[in-house]
């Protein structure tokens, strides 16, 4: 079983390149979907709310302001979420062992170290410009204070890069982006 780690910054692509790696072929781990299925469970939801003093009601935008106004508020936030995403991830490799290849899509991969769980680290580049572009298209443009303070946050690209075995550069078209993605994904299968 090969294992392939998709890292890379905030709105770089990692979801594209992982959803064109894997191709409905292979199986896809997406730390981002737990996250996002973690925020609808009801008693994450209570032990969130119970932990930030916060309603239950708009939490999600709450928890937001409470990080935005106190960054080390976010530490404590992933202190509950990352070994939840983790336990989804060894069970989602328990349950496809027996694949030939597995695609993870980890926002969040160096930072945490979790390099040494796959056999592969492809790093997604690409200009901030262009990121914080995708960024604000998706989440609006009162979001460009969210994206500095995450992107800030995060280890910087050259510094990830070196714990990557490729790059992939995505600064241009979604052709482009595929071409480059199948080149890759050919050399293992």
């Amino acid at each position: 079983m090969l294992k392939i780690g998709i890292t890379g910054s905030l709105a770089s692509g990692k979801s594209t390149v992982a959803k064109i790696l894997s191709r409905g072929k292979y199986p896809l781990f997406s730390a981002d979907k737990v996250v996002k299925e973690l925020y609808s469970n009801k008693k994450f939801i209570k032990k969130i709310t119970k932990i930030f003093n916060l309603k239950k009601k708009n939490f999600k935008k709450q928890i937001k302001a409470t990080i935005l106004k106190d960054i080390s508020q976010l530490k404590k936030l992933e202190l509950l979420i990352h070994p939840l995403v983790r336990k989804n991830m060894k069970a989602f490799t328990e349950k496809n062992k027996k694949k030939k290849l597995l695609v993870y899509e980890i926002p969040l991969l160096v930072e945490s170290k979790l390099m040494r769980n796959f056999n592969l680290v492809w790093f997604v580049s690409s200009k901030k410009k262009i990121r914080l572009k995708r960024y604000i298209k998706r989440k609006g443009k009162k979001e460009k204070t969210t994206f500095l303070m995450l992107d800030k946050r995060q280890i910087n690209q050259k510094r990830k890069m070196k714990y990557s075995d490729k790059i992939i550069y995505n600064n241009y078209s979604i052709e482009k982006l595929k071409k480059s993605v199948k080149l890759l994904v050919s050399k293992y299968e």
